[in-house]
């Protein structure tokens, strides 16, 4: 089977759509099929293109089996609504351009967002007569919509491309049941949306308290009770919640609030906990490998946050880490949400109203009075039966090699007729 992958995010991107792409492509290459990644170069979630890939207008690589073809796109050093939908054109334009050039796959594999990406999927699939399966990692215009970014006509020719998305695929896959219902809801047959849920990282399994001292002594963290989050900083996060809980809780020195990672709204983050004068709140840079496993070691409480409004759209890959890291969660989120639903069902933590920083540090204190040794074997085994990575990754394999059996089919059926 040959497979094209579209997606605007890719390795060496460690969090999110770039992790996810990364390690489902290189699944189905060590599997013994022929994958190609159409991407631009790494800028996420810093918003800033590394010096190795700066200044390159395309560039073709390979790694662990896969091809990987980038191609240009702008890179706004702050992101707004206007500079992010130029950011995204101009990855719709190039990347399309990019793929024409590559070998004819069998079965397309479309990531969204960037929902316009579905313009390429479906030129690609009527120009080569091959399926394609649109993987949807986040409902873009309902987020749009609930957090206010885009005027209202724009708003309306996203749910336009999204219909046509939609239509024209022939499977659609996303990665919560509750996306799944709001896609059915849309309208979409429900035998044409599929879960192909996240995966865990196995790596993180075997942990030990020795990385953790490591990172705390690096750190100067010593024997403080450690409430994180990682990942990215963006505005569908609302990190602000975090900041006021640790406002709330400044006069007590045994407990810092650690945020690791960068994003759209990172520096306004800083900035603001800097002007609350904030001395219980640290941020660390992203990690490298090694330096993850750390945190995740050393981490007493791991943080979910999201702003009420996006709780039901889209899912942070972050609960997934944590829980196979076996780490006790706080989830600062809708209560009816997926997150939610995860966080009571693995018994590894407790939910907290989203936007609520009282809540969201009563939480904590009562966890920190937990057995956390308990929470985190409930986390690590919850993570184990949900998400282990042969039959997720599986499940994705059989779904692509279905597609592309319907394209083989169809070249014979159609040579027969010749």
């Amino acid at each position: 089977m040959r497979v094209l992958i579209l997606s605007i995010n890719y390795w060496p991107e460690v969090t999110g759509i770039g992790a996810f792409t990364t390690y489902r492509a290189e699944y189905l290459a060590a599997a013994g099929h022929d994958v190609e990644v159409c991407t631009t170069f790494p800028y996420y979630p810093e918003w800033r293109t590394p010096a190795e890939y700066s200044g390159k207008i395309g560039l073709s690589e390979e790694r662990n089996g896969v091809k990987i073809v980038r191609g240009y796109a702008y890179i706004p050093n702050r992101v707004t609504p206007p500079r992010r939908i130029v950011h995204e054109v101009s990855f719709v334009v190039t990347s399309l351009v990019r793929a024409l050039l590559v070998r004819r796959p069998n079965v397309l594999f479309v990531v969204s967002p960037p929902l316009g990406l579905a313009l390429s999927a479906i030129l690609l699939s009527r120009l080569w007569r091959v399926p394609y399966v649109f993987d949807v990692e986040d409902l873009q215009p309902d987020s749009a919509g609930d957090l206010g970014m885009l005027p209202g006509w724009a708003v309306r020719l996203l749910y336009a491309v999204e219909k046509a998305a939609y239509r024209n695929a022939w499977l659609v896959t996303t990665l919560t049941p509750s996306m799944k219902k709001k896609i059915v809801d849309k309208g979409v047959p429900e035998e044409k949306v599929e879960l192909i849920e996240p995966r865990m990282d196995d790596s993180l399994v075997d942990l030990s308290s020795e990385e953790g001292n490591a990172f705390r002594e690096q750190h100067g963290f010593g024997s403080k009770f450690l409430v994180t989050h990682s990942g990215n900083m963006g505005i569908k996060q609302g990190l602000d919640v975090v900041l006021d809980a640790a406002a709330l809780n400044r006069g007590d020195g045994s407990v810092v609030f650690v945020l690791v990672g960068d994003g759209a709204d990172c520096e306004r983050i800083r900035r603001r906990a800097a002007a609350m004068e904030l001395q219980n709140v640290r941020f660390l840079p992203l990690l490298d490998q090694d330096g993850f496993r750390g945190l995740m070691a050393a981490s007493d409480i791991c943080l979910v946050t999201q702003q009420g409004s996006v709780s039901e759209i889209f899912f942070p890959s972050k609960i997934v880490t944590y829980l196979a890291a076996g780490r006790p969660i706080v989830a600062s989120v809708n209560s009816n949400c997926e997150v939610a639903r995860i966080t009571r069902e693995s018994k590894a933590g407790r939910v907290a109203e989203a936007e609520n920083p009282a809540e969201l540090l009563d939480a904590i204190l009562e966890l920190k009075d937990k057995d956390l040794d308990k929470l985190g074997d409930n986390a690590r085994k919850y993570a184990t039966l949900k998400w282990a990575p042969a039959r997720v990754l599986a499940h994705l394999e059989s779904s692509l090699m279905s597609a592309a059996g319907r394209e083989t089919a169809g070249l014979v059926k159609e040579e027969m007729s010749q």
